[in-house]
């Protein structure tokens, strides 16, 4: 394959649009011509107005809230572009939908992570590019390559320039524990567990803390908010344990009304968070959004050109692993 950059192509549904143009700006690509709407019956409609044949194309979507709605605009702009003859299809989700549902942990429930990736590839994307899913072995529900970024090097780096003291990273969950001892590495800073029992999807208990944190800075991290119950109640529950500020870093920040109401109400002093998927209007709550695309931007150019995204990894020199 060509990889000379007129042959790049880039186009986008309405999930993230923002996104998508801060990426195309990045790359140095415009976003092609594409008109994605919905017909009355709710039915979506997908043209490409420019020619796309022998092109590779690379297609830009979360499959974030309304979840099942940009799902379908993806499967969709895929099948566009097979049919429009492009000559190799990239799905870029920067937020992944459904990776939470990636288990039978009940008698008779699906496992939606591993049906999205086959809809995915049965719509004929031939590679996947996304950002911190939920559960890594969701790559492995591929057979296709999938190159998966992670957004810490963006995160972390707000952080270091604000210099505090005394850091601990906690991970509101043992699954998310790798994530949190890759953020210690990279900020220096000590490391603990809130051990947590679910209730249900909208409801946490908080059990017991593994660590220490009396008099500590804390960073909360997640890959994942939408109800905020994990971040409120580890909050509350750090800060009777001595914790001095708690703050929060969430690669996607899904959030509904429910999650906006219990940060206001939670001991979180502020939340970082990426532009994987929009924004929600947290006024009286203090979110930082920092763009992940560069991150993005630069990991379709490594694809495009067929050089090795593993710079795209590294921090301070050293490999980042979670």
């Amino acid at each position: 394959m060509s990889a000379s950059r007129s042959d790049l192509c880039l186009i986008t549904g309405n999930s993230n649009r923002d996104l998508a143009t801060k990426m195309a700006r990045h790359v140095g690509v415009p976003l092609t011509d594409t008109t994605v709407t919905t017909f009355p019956d709710s039915e979506t409609f997908v043209k490409i107005n420019e020619n796309v044949r022998g092109r590779d194309l690379f297609i830009i979507q979360s499959t974030c809230p309304p979840a099942n709605h940009n799902l379908m605009e993806l499967l969709i702009m895929i099948d566009a572009a097979k049919r429009a003859s492009a000559d190799r299809i990239t799905a870029v989700l920067p937020f992944y939908g459904y990776a939470r549902q990636d288990r039978k942990d009940q008698p008779r429930v699906p496992i939606t992570a591993k049906l999205v990736a086959n809809l995915l590839t049965a719509a004929g994307a031939n590679r996947i590019l996304t950002m911190d899913l939920h559960a890594q072995q969701v790559q492995g529900f591929f057979d296709i390559p999938v190159d998966h970024l992670y957004a810490a090097p963006v995160l972390h780096r707000h952080f270091l320039k604000r210099k505090m003291k005394n850091l601990v990273v906690v991970s509101p969950d043992v699954g998310g524990l790798k994530m949190a001892y890759a953020y210690s590495n990279m900020l220096h800073a000590g490391l603990a567990i809130v051990a947590k029992r679910r209730k249900s999807a909208t409801e946490v208990d908080t059990l017991n803390l593994i660590g220490e944190v009396e008099g500590a800075t804390v960073i909360l991290v997640d890959d994942l908010t939408e109800t905020a119950g994990t971040l409120a109640s580890a909050s509350t529950f750090l800060k009777n344990a001595g914790a001095r500020d708690v703050y929060a870093i969430v690669s996607h920040a899904v959030l509904g009304k429910m999650g906006v109401e219990r940060l206001k109400k939670s001991a979180i002093k502020e939340l970082v968070t990426t532009d994987s998927v929009p924004c929600t209007d947290c006024k009286g709550f203090p979110i930082t959004v920092l763009s992940v695309a560069p991150l993005l931007g630069e990991a379709i150019r490594c694809i495009h050109t067929n050089s090795s995204v593993t710079s795209l990894f590294e921090v301070n020199g050293q490999k980042l692993n979670h």
